[in-house]
């Protein structure tokens, strides 16, 4: 079975990836932990904003939205 790690904002659209690593303050650590996203959790980009600085994506049943600069700093892999 191919892993590949990527960031969380080049996870394609209707892909699913898992939690690797977060990379971000400790500030938006904390809050991103406090949504669910914590390692190997399975994480599913669901939508993209028309002017591309943001993306939703379901984590454990809820969607939640994510900018790109924060997203770009969570690593996942997928299988």
């Amino acid at each position: 079975m191919n892993t590949k790690i990527i960031t969380l904002n080049k996870l394609p659209v209707n892909k699913t990836g898992f939690i690797y690593n977060i990379k971000c303050s400790e500030n938006v650590k904390r809050r991103l932990l406090d949504l669910g996203i914590v390692k190997n959790t399975c994480i599913k980009a669901i939508l993209k904003s028309p002017s591309g600085g943001l993306k939703a994506f379901e984590i454990r049943g809820s969607l939640i939205a994510i900018r790109d600069e924060d997203s770009s700093l969570i690593q996942i892999y997928t299988k």
